[in-house]
């Protein structure tokens, strides 16, 4: 029998990269990894919603109000409850520490909506990437899908896409465009590249 990887996916938002993993999960396209569990830092993200609809058993760990330590403590309590092997995050704006991000080497996954290293670090996520891409007046970005470390935006690139600036972009449709060529694409590929690689290592969790 086939062995699949636990994968738990944090949000923050809407989950438009949550609906992408989901669909992708449901079409066969990661078939060595499973969703089992979906963790916000917003208690009002609709990408809850998205879980429910699923079927996918989803909770709120608000960050707002909560120190680092408390935080990060009520994640690894869910995280271990569901026995993960692997973290995505996805739209997931809560900083992790270097300690939080050690106990899972080579298991956290983000997706950033540029080529890194262009427009990463502190400040650039969401539409700040796009508005920074267009007051450059680069011809191309794209998406990257990278494993996390202790150093922000450090981490083994896994993949990375291109696409076109057009003429007339705006922030909002060239980040509607970067989803749905890059990201959207992109992210379950690696998901599944690193569910794969932890199967056959034979190190997962729930064993």
């Amino acid at each position: 029998m086939l062995k699949e990887a636990r994968i738990a996916v944090l949000v923050s938002g809407g989950g438009t990269n949550l609906e992408a993993l989901l669909q992708a999960q449901e079409a066969g396209q990661i078939p060595h990894g499973k969703i089992v569990l979906v963790l916000s830092s917003n208690p009002d993200a609709y990408a809850l919603e998205r879980a429910e609809n699923h079927g996918i058993p989803r909770f709120a760990i608000p960050r707002k109000g909560s120190s680092q330590p408390a935080f990060e403590a009520a994640l690894a309590a869910r995280l271990a409850a569901y026995q993960v092997d692997c973290i995505v995050l996805a739209g997931f704006l809560s900083i992790l520490s270097a300690d939080f991000v050690r106990m899972w080497p080579e298991r956290i996954i983000n997706v950033h909506p540029s080529l890194i290293p262009a427009f990463c670090g502190k400040g650039y996520y969401g539409l700040a990437v796009h508005k920074a891409a267009l007051e450059r007046g680069v011809k191309l970005t794209g998406a990257t899908v990278h494993l996390v470390n202790e150093i922000p935006d450090g981490g083994r690139i896994l993949l990375q896409k291109a696409v076109a600036v057009e003429p007339g972009d705006t922030p909002e449709t060239l980040q509607r465009r970067v989803m749905e060529q890059a990201e959207w694409i992109l992210l379950p590929q690696a998901v599944e590249l690193v569910c794969r690689q932890i199967v056959r290592e034979g190190a997962l969790s729930h064993e």
